[in-house]
């Protein structure tokens, strides 16, 4: 018997339509522990979609995906109860686009939340941790403050201290800074960087091409549903096999 470790994410064959619109059509992709993968591609190619099947926000139609080695859902569409799915999905923490923190609620009290109600952490325990992690994203001042009075770029380290309250093993981020102002995203990056020099395993979706080429290990490049390549970032950026890479890289670059 193997001791080698299961992947992260293991996703085969993974399908996904809206109505007549197919936007995921048999995708392969395997994240392994401390890997960094950027995922980019033109707008509409199924890059978001993706991420929101990999942690079941949006249920795939065909094919199997596992989270360190336990199926969210089977090949053969087997049932899997919603509880199972539910705690398996916990080992990964996501980061939305437009932040999603509750308005109500300060930067620590969105902390907290979760790690009280689903990980049963005592409040002074969930408190440690959150004030911990504020400092790491730089906001230990901003603990007593409301969303409202938040630049973008602090509400997205906020929903990025979140994420980590919750000790995923795996982080996955949906164009973390797309929703900001271009002087704000590159205090974001910062983050994500202090986590990839820590070996947090990632999956980015991301615009940010010099951001991709710096940190990735691997970019996956999709177009129209699909994966078109993967490959290691010095060669995506400088030498791509495919021409459709070469047009978007020219556009973005």
């Amino acid at each position: 018997m193997s001791n080698a470790q299961p992947d992260m994410i293991r996703a085969t064959n993974v399908s996904k339509a809206f109505g007549s619109l197919e936007v995921l059509k048999g995708v392969d992709l395997s994240v392994r522990k401390g890997d960094i993968i950027s995922i980019i591609g033109p707008s509409g190619s199924g890059k978001s979609t993706l991420l929101r099947t990999l942690i079941h926000l949006e249920k795939a139609d065909g094919g199997e995906i596992l989270v360190e080695g336990e199926a969210i859902r089977n090949a053969d569409d087997s049932h899997i109860s919603e509880a199972k799915i539910r705690q398996r999905c916990r080992k990964l923490g996501m980061v939305f686009q437009n932040f999603n923190l509750f308005p109500h609620k300060t930067a620590l009290e969105n902390l907290i939340e979760a790690p009280m109600t689903v990980l049963k952490k005592s409040r002074v325990k969930a408190t440690e941790k959150a004030e911990e992690l504020l400092a790491k994203v730089g906001l230990a001042d901003k603990r007593d403050t409301y969303p409202y009075y938040l630049s973008g770029g602090q509400k997205q380290r906020v929903a990025i201290a979140r994420a980590l309250a919750m000790e995923p093993d795996l982080m996955l981020f949906d164009e973390p800074t797309s929703a900001l102002d271009p002087e704000l995203i590159g205090e974001v990056l910062a983050v994500i960087k202090d986590l990839a020099a820590e070996h947090m395993t990632m999956l980015i979706v991301t615009h940010e091409m010099g951001f991709a080429r710096e940190v990735s290990d691997k970019v996956v490049f999709m177009d129209e549903g699909r994966i078109v390549e993967i490959a290691a970032p010095e060669k995506f950026f400088t030498n791509p096999d495919h021409p459709r890479i070469k047009t978007f890289l020219d556009k973005m670059l």
